[in-house]
């Protein structure tokens, strides 16, 4: 047991800091992700990651403050019950250890950036928010999330993207904006800031700074050049941050991007001082913990090895280190910086305070060393699947009328239901098919995929021909996508169409005009419910476009 486990339940943040050896700061500083459903249980991965067998070993050998949740790392694959009992041992491990207890997080935006998957309830994502326009629902679904969040101890959500979406090609951040008008998502960010924290008493974090939403390159597999000056910077990405940081946030995530305007030295936003500490930490007037995105990201392993990264980023401005590749040689690496001189302690010390005043906040410094279980029935509850399904309905926007004619009354009726139905937890084609089914329709489900082959796309055309009603989900078409030419076929075919975009709402500019277009912004399953209720006219399309489509 080190020296600081022994420190009482009511030491103020500046006590632990000085009860803390330089390996335990170090281990404050890091976010890593940990593997398995139970932290006493080998993996693989761990082995992978660590050179050790268990969560818990990782968690001793690094005197890991912070952990990170993914589907890839087994975390919620035993459901609900599995996954607060992995974090409440978790939060044992670490309070023995290092006296502290751990921030734990995950990507929980809702739309297609979701770890949590049902039972928990799925909204949809933030673009779909932007199309109804409430602040209140915008509040009202955070707080929900962040509920079902810490009903399985996670305390920190990467959520919300700040990203104000102005370029239709990003293949990274789309419908995880909020839009592409700067005041509306600075309005929407803030809501959902409060409905995670004051609501439901988990941290939330604005991301990705200083703004990623103007790029066509995705920076987990490239280095995106966001090419704005510095007024155009403060009129169209900095408004979204500084409302975070007026209602309060925790955290603010970096962004892994080149910013001439703002870093005329081309370093990545993640290893500028220029961006986190003179604009970020000091301009702008953030006292929170700055977090970078995953150092396992492409973008921000250009120019440097991985150790070396982990320390510029904290020489730049960082508090937090996310994910580092090698674990293991970036606590060798701080640590060498810091006894050789190029960190300060002090400058150490400043960073492990702002994360231990944040722990302290949520809780995490005194207590009870085996924190209580919390209620699950809050996951997947009555009310907040409602709240679900009465976003999802409000967000759908009709981008154009075409042939169609709309209501219909399915009984009867032959319906293709058609298109991309690769949802994140369901097949959207087949649960469309299924609602459809259920209110008497004579209903086909044919899932095509994102690229549909020249087969597929005739084969469809000729079984539309003879049905009295096709819909067909798009996702992310462009001009010369082989979704375009099938819902070309389809339209030709005769049929009344109805095209339903269940991603960017872009893909209208590249459809033809015969047919009813729609945007629902989301593949989550409360979107077949809501398609059905449009085509039978119980629900009005009532969204309002929140991008600008050229």
């Amino acid at each position: 047991m080190s020296a600081s486990t022994a420190s009482d339940e009511t030491a103020t943040p500046e006590e632990m800091l000085g009860r803390m050896s330089l390996a335990e700061k170090v281990g404050q500083v890091m976010m890593c992700e940990v593997y398995g459903t139970d932290p006493d249980r080998a993996h693989e991965g761990n082995r992978r990651r660590f050179g050790v067998d268990t969560a818990a070993e990782a968690v001793r050998l690094l005197h890991l403050g912070s952990a990170i949740y993914f589907r890839w790392t087994d975390s919620f694959a035993d459901g609900p019950q599995a996954l607060a009992g992995l974090s409440v041992r978790l939060q044992e491990i670490a309070r023995q250890d290092c006296g502290t207890g751990m921030l734990i997080a995950t990507d929980q935006e809702q739309g297609p950036s979701s770890r949590f998957g049902p039972p928990a309830t799925q909204f949809p994502g933030a673009m779909a928010l932007g199309a109804v326009g409430s602040t209140g629902l915008a509040r009202g679904a955070a707080a929900a999330t962040g509920e079902e969040l810490a009903a399985v101890g996670i305390n920190v959500d990467f959520a919300p993207d700040a990203d104000v979406n102005i370029n239709p090609g990003s293949p990274v951040i789309g419908v995880r904006s909020f839009g592409s008008d700067p005041g509306q998502v600075a309005r929407m960010v803030a809501a959902q800031v409060a409905g995670y924290q004051e609501d439901a008493g988990i941290s939330a974090c604005a991301k990705h700074f200083p703004g990623h939403g103007d790029t066509s390159t995705d920076s987990h597999t490239g280095l995106p050049v966001i090419g704005h000056s510095r007024r155009r910077w403060e009129q169209v990405d900095a408004p979204p941050f500084l409302a975070a940081i007026e209602a309060g946030v925790d955290l603010v995530m970096t962004a892994h991007i080149r910013f001439p305007g703002l870093e005329p030295d081309g370093h990545p936003a993640t290893l500028s001082r220029r961006v986190l500490t003179d604009l970020l930490r000091t301009e702008l007037g953030f006292d929170g913990v700055i977090i970078t995105d995953s150092l396992q990201m492409s973008g921000v392993r250009q120019d440097h090895d991985d150790a070396e990264v982990a320390v510029r980023a904290l020489e730049a401005g960082a508090d937090m280190i996310l994910m580092p590749p090698d674990p293991v040689a970036a606590r060798d690496a701080v640590v060498a910086a810091v006894t050789g001189g190029r960190l300060a302690s002090e400058v150490l010390d400043a960073k492990v305070l702002r994360v231990l005043r944040l722990k302290a906040r949520r809780g995490l410094l005194g207590g009870p060393s085996s924190p209580a279980r919390p209620d699950l029935s809050v996951v997947g509850s009555a009310a907040h699947r409602a709240l679900a399904d009465e976003i999802t309905g409000a967000a759908v926007t009709l981008l154009r009328e075409g042939a169609a004619p709309l209501p219909v009354r399915p009984a009867g009726r032959r319906v293709l239901v058609c298109g991309w139905g690769e949802a994140e937890n369901a097949d959207l084609v087949d649960l469309l098919a299924d609602r459809l089914r259920g209110l008497g329709a004579v209903a086909t489900g044919a899932q095509s995929g994102q690229d549909p082959s020249a087969g597929m796309r005739e084969s469809l055309a000729a079984a539309a021909s003879d049905q009295d009603l096709v819909v067909c989900l798009t996702h992310d078409v462009t001009a010369s996508s082989a979704q375009a030419d099938l819902v070309g076929r389809l339209a030709a075919s005769g049929t009344p169409t109805v095209v339903v975009s269940v991603g960017v709402p872009y893909d209208v500019a590249h459809l033809p005009a015969t047919v009813t277009q729609f945007a629902a912004y989301s593949s989550a399953a409360p979107v077949a419910g809501a398609i059905a209720r449009l085509l039978t006219g119980d629900l009005r399309a009532s969204g309002v476009m929140p991008v600008g489509i050229r």
